[in-house]
């Protein structure tokens, strides 16, 4: 049994928190006062991303990318945690964010979609998430009616994020009342132009995200837009939901980090009645407990990995690291805030900013009381 990361694997992690550390946790200060430097900070890093040899890290082989695996992808998505330099969601230092379902399209309609996604002309969107389906999916009502050589897509989705700036969006409905997950729920590809396609509302969320509602109302869409085949939708939905859960374990061990680096900093720097907060008990005690929190998060994280690579069963650790990470990092920021006391609160640190990200994640991909519910049925083998 070898704890220790492999050579290339330790070497990935040097470079990307030196990268971090000299090119992104330097402009924290200027980036949260400027929305539009946010969103432009990777256009203006991309020859920098680019020498350190990790553009389209994430992105398979065979479409032009570096296909790194998961063990390999933990890290960088926790090395780049460490900084709120990045948006909190689709972060696309190292290329743009491609959804793992546009990889199962072929012939035009990977031409037409996928490769300009991968290339940073076009932007697409996740569309399943509804008022009432949204930890679950197969209650969704949104529907789509076969119709000769189109489907007729009827229904309203919300919270789907960058669907008021996407091309085309990824939507799933309800081709089989009956079946729903069971092989009644479909995906498709529908453009944001189509006739019907409407954007009725956006949500300002306490996090960098605006999310928007979305109104299907009588859309054709051609059958040669389906991904898969009919009744594939929900599969392909969930095929990449825990890589999705251990990337989310992966941003919190990167938060933990970064917590545990402010706080044991200040702790030292920081005096009150002429001693060093360090040697407070009352402040040592949550360090501690953020530094076993993020090795314990590690080891599952790196696990979680090791078996998404090999292929095996992953479900239980995927689960876990989302629920555990998302848990405690919140916590871990909460302690951080603590610690610096009023100036952790501004927005002259990042502590303010983990702590609202962090509180989402809690919430969205995967409520955590839903997780739990899940996974403890999961564990004690009940439906």
């Amino acid at each position: 049994m070898d704890f220790e990361l492999p050579e290339e694997l330790r070497l990935l992690k040097e470079n990307v928190r030196r990268f971090v550390d000299r090119e992104l946790i330097p402009l924290e200060r200027e980036v949260v006062n400027d929305v539009k430097m946010q969103k432009e900070l990777p256009k203006r890093l991309r020859s920098k991303s680019e020498a350190l040899g990790l553009w389209l890290y994430d992105v398979p082989e065979e479409f032009g990318g570096l296909g790194l695996g998961m063990a390999a992808k933990v890290i960088v998505w926790s090395e780049i945690s460490r900084t709120t330099a990045l948006p909190s969601r689709a972060v696309n230092i190292f290329g743009p964010p491609v959804s793992p379902i546009l990889y199962k399209l072929e012939g035009e309609a990977r031409e037409k979609y996928l490769m300009p996604v991968i290339r940073g002309e076009k932007l697409s969107c996740f569309a399943q998430t509804e008022a009432d389906a949204g930890s679950d999916p197969a209650a969704m009502r949104t529907t789509a009616v076969r119709d000769g050589d189109h489907y007729v897509i009827n229904g309203v989705k919300r919270f789907i994020t960058n669907a008021d700036e996407a091309d085309f969006a990824q939507v799933f409905a309800v081709t089989d009342p009956e079946k729903r997950a069971r092989g009644g729920i479909s995906g498709f590809l529908v453009d944001m132009d189509m006739p019907g396609v409407r954007v009725a509302a956006s949500y300002d969320l306490m996090v960098d995200d605006k999310p928007c509602e979305v109104v299907f109302e009588n859309v054709r869409v051609p059958v040669a837009n389906l991904i898969g085949k009919e009744g594939d939708g929900f599969g392909l939905a969930q095929s990449w939901i825990n890589a999705g859960r251990i990337r989310h374990g992966a941003r919190s061990l990167g938060v933990m980090e970064r917590c545990l680096e402010l706080s044991i900093a200040y702790a030292k720097q920081r005096k009150t009645f002429g001693v060093p907060l360090a040697q407070r008990q009352a402040i040592q005690w949550p360090i501690l407990d953020i530094h076993m929190d993020a090795h314990k998060l590690r080891l599952m994280v790196h696990h979680a990995a090791w078996k998404f690579d090999r292929g095996e069963d992953c479900r239980e650790e995927a689960f876990m690291v989302k629920i555990f990470g998302d848990e405690r990092s919140f916590w871990a920021a909460d302690r951080c805030m603590q610690i610096h006391g009023g100036i952790g609160l501004s927005k002259e640190l990042p502590i303010e900013r983990f702590f609202r990200d962090q509180r989402s994640m809690m919430i969205t991909e995967g409520s955590i009381e839903v997780l739990r519910m899940a996974l403890a049925r999961m564990i004690i083998g009940v439906r």
